[in-house]
């Protein structure tokens, strides 16, 4: 993701924080909010420190069947002493980085998690036998 230098967050957000980007060819929404109540930005009446600063960046690939998965990621910028949260242009970088990461992890424990289950007749979808050993002991289980 490159980073546009114009910009405080280092990508045009809207009014109420959010941006949509396309990376490595996925639709990623970004989230950029503070953790307060109130609707204006004003040091905490009982701490007199202003909210941390919350990005998160999250997207969804469906498949067949109704199959999705999800990557995801969040990070939280705390503001230093009673000063407010100072935009940090490679907040959204790298968590866009790391909502990636994670898409390609939960990818890999989907597909782990898919072929431990693979039908023995091609139809019924029972995942053979499970003796509770944590072991698929079905003949299907040896087949590519």
């Amino acid at each position: 993701m490159d980073i546009d230098t114009t910009q405080p967050w280092g990508l045009a957000i809207d009014f109420a924080g959010r941006a949509t980007l396309t990376e490595a060819g996925h639709t990623i929404y970004i989230n950029v909010s503070d953790s307060s109540y109130n609707s204006i930005i004003a040091p905490d009446s009982v701490s007199g420190t202003y909210a941390p600063v919350t990005v998160a960046a999250q997207f969804t690939e469906t498949g067949a069947n109704g199959s999705a998965i999800r990557g995801s990621a969040r990070t939280t910028i705390m503001p230093i002493g009673t000063a407010m949260v100072v935009p940090d242009q490679t907040a959204i970088q790298s968590v866009v980085a790391a909502a990636l990461a994670n898409f390609v992890d939960n990818t890999a424990a989907y597909t782990a998690l898919s072929a431990k289950w693979t039908p023995e007749d091609g139809g019924s979808g029972d995942g053979g036998s499970d003796d509770g050993s944590g072991s698929n002991t079905s003949p299907a289980s040896a087949t590519p």
